[in-house]
């Protein structure tokens, strides 16, 4: 190949790659990291677990955190997220905004934690609390029961006495709503609707400028939450092993069959949604040495009621070909 042969070559190869270089240049960046994120702080259910917290969820938007249920453990988890996932939204005195899908204990037994120790840790405005009916009384109770303890510590030798800086952590404005539009600021826009479990209860739709995200809560399967998502990025959805309920009592059963979703209900419900990620959490499942006596069937292992994250792929990857996580504490999507 003679030199002048070459050169030809190599400035024609030249030409043909300045425009593409031209179009990677004007293409904006891509930042890697979402401005909104997924918090899992509990995917436990009213059986204590060590290692998963009672239900709760937060939605972080910028430096900002948005809390789905407070059930117990949701503040040193919230705690431990703000550490190990560098999380600053989600430190106890940030958490100022909260919603609750129902009202049974595992879902708010953290409630005066998160009042209380989120007020210790430094919030200095009332908690913002959204939820069901019955959210004004227990508000009301929970402040009650620990008046004392507010008193004592905002009393002239309290450590809390400083005006300027906590005038009105303690305090709770607790709204109780109906299905519809519920909250909006310059982050988020959250619609309620009604779910199906025993006790009047919601899901919970978050848009924020770059995510959709819905929660389920607790339910039997119900079209408003198809609605809600309709391709949504994360639906965080409850799931119940088919596997693990054949080996429980009927009575547990039939309430699962009324008031919870399974993981063939809940593939059928995101065959029809379409979330590019469901999440699945609130599982019944044991590990070895934590399943209430009364659950196991006669002569069973220690680990007879324990659902693997392995099972509940399959039962569910078998009627469903999207994206899923099996959700445990700490989890970031």
């Amino acid at each position: 190949m003679t030199f002048l042969r070459l050169v030809i070559i190599v400035s024609v190869v030249a030409f043909q790659l300045e425009p593409l270089a031209r179009r990677g240049q004007c293409q904006p960046r891509v930042d890697p990291t979402p401005r909104t994120r997924v918090v899992l702080l509990g995917t436990g259910t009213p059986v204590p677990d060590p290692d998963r917290s009672g239900p709760s969820t937060a939605i972080v938007v910028d430096d900002r955190a948005y809390l789905i249920d407070f059930g117990p453990g949701v503040v040193r988890r919230a705690q431990s997220a703000a550490l190990s996932r560098k999380m600053p939204a989600v430190e106890p005195n940030n958490l100022k905004v909260a919603f609750a899908t129902h009202l049974h204990s595992d879902h708010t037994a953290g409630y005066s934690d998160l009042i209380l120790s989120g007020w210790t840790s430094g919030r200095t405005v009332p908690l913002e609390v959204y939820g069901p009916s019955g959210l004004k009384s227990m508000t009301e109770h929970i402040l009650q029961a620990y008046r004392i303890d507010i008193e004592t510590r905002t009393n002239p030798d309290g450590p809390m006495r400083d005006a300027g800086r906590f005038p009105d952590g303690w305090k709770v404005n607790a709204h109780e709503i109906k299905a519809g539009l519920i909250y909006k600021d310059e982050k988020v826009t959250v619609t309620a609707f009604a779910t199906k479990h025993a006790m009047e209860s919601y899901g919970y739709r978050f848009q924020t400028p770059d995510r959709t995200i819905v929660i389920s809560g607790d339910t039997n399967p119900v079209e408003a939450t198809i609605e809600a998502c309709k391709g949504c990025d994360v639906l965080v959805h409850e799931a119940q092993p088919l596997e693990l309920l054949a080996k429980l009592p009927q009575s547990i059963r039939s309430f699962v069959a009324k008031y919870h979703t399974t993981t063939e209900q809940l593939a059928e419900l995101a065959v029809k949604a379409k979330p590019k990620l469901l999440v699945v959490y609130h599982t019944i499942s044991f590990p070895p040495g934590i399943a209430p006596p009364r659950l196991l069937p006669p002569n069973a292992s220690a680990d007879a009621l324990y659902a693997s994250p392995e099972l509940l792929q399959k039962e569910i990857g078998s009627r469903y070909s999207g994206r899923v996580a099996i959700g445990k504490d700490l989890d970031v999507y």
